[in-house]
C-alpha cells in the first residue's frame, strides 16, 4: 500500500446482514442501534449485492468498542447465522448432498476448493490462502474486518463460525474452525485451524 491510499473492496452483505438479528436478540433496540450509529451506518444493505467492506469493517469494530463483553460471541452467531444463509441459499443441494455422502478426506478438499474459488465474498480486498492441507489450515492475509486494528487477543470469531458451521455441515459434524493468528495481533495474517 502506498503512503496515504486507503485500499477498499466490496464483501458479501452477510457479513452486516446476519449481525443485526443477532445484536437485537441480545440487547433490544438499544443496543442495535447503539451498534449501528457508533459504525456510521444509517441504512441496512437489501442484500442483493456486494457492499463496500469499510461498511462491515466498521460494525464489527463497533461492536468490539460499545460492547466488548458480548462481541466475540455475538460475532460468533452471526458467523453461524452467515454459513446458515451459504447453505440455504449459495451451495445447490445436489453439492450438498454430494458432499455429506462422501468421506470426510475427500469432501473437506472440495469444500475447500469451493471456499477459495468464493472467498472474495468474505475475504474483500483481503488475500485468502489454503496454507496447509494436512492440517487443514486457512490464511486471510490483510482482513479487511480487522485491517488497522490492535488485539491481544484474535478478533476473527464471524470468519471462524463461518468456516466452522460449513465444515460441521458438509464434512463432518464433530469439525471445528479456530482462529490461531490475528492481523489485529500483530501477525502476518489471520489464520484458522480446521480439524
Amino acid at each position: 500500500m502506498d503512503g496515504g491510499t486507503v485500499r477498499s473492496g466490496l464483501i458479501g452483505p452477510n457479513a452486516v446482514l446476519q449481525l443485526v438479528p443477532v445484536l437485537e436478540r441480545a440487547g433490544g433496540p438499544g443496543l442495535r442501534a447503539r451498534v449501528l450509529d457508533a459504525a456510521g451506518i444509517g441504512a441496512l444493505p437489501d442484500g442483493t449485492a456486494m457492499i463496500e467492506e469499510a461498511e462491515a469493517a466498521r460494525l464489527h469494530r463497533a461492536l468490539r468498542r460499545v460492547a466488548p463483553g458480548l462481541a466475540a460471541s455475538l460475532a460468533r452467531e452471526a458467523g453461524l447465522r452467515t454459513g446458515d444463509y451459504i447453505l440455504a441459499h449459495r451451495i445447490p443441494p445436489l453439492a450438498q448432498r454430494v458432499l455429506k455422502a462422501l468421506p470426510a478426506a475427500l469432501a473437506a478438499p472440495l469444500l475447500t476448493q469451493a471456499i477459495a474459488r468464493h472467498a472474495w465474498t468474505f475475504a474483500g480486498s483481503g488475500r485468502f490462502e489454503v496454507v496447509s492441507r494436512r492440517p487443514l489450515v486457512f490464511a486471510v492475509h490483510d482482513n479487511p474486518l480487522v485491517r488497522g486494528e490492535r488485539s491481544a487477543g484474535c478478533l476473527c470469531h464471524w470468519h471462524a463460525a463461518v468456516f466452522e458451521r460449513l465444515f460441521r455441515a458438509l464434512v463432518d459434524p464433530g469439525m471445528t474452525a479456530r482462529e490461531t493468528a490475528c492481523a489485529a495481533c500483530g501477525d502476518p495474517a489471520c489464520t484458522f485451524v480446521i480439524g
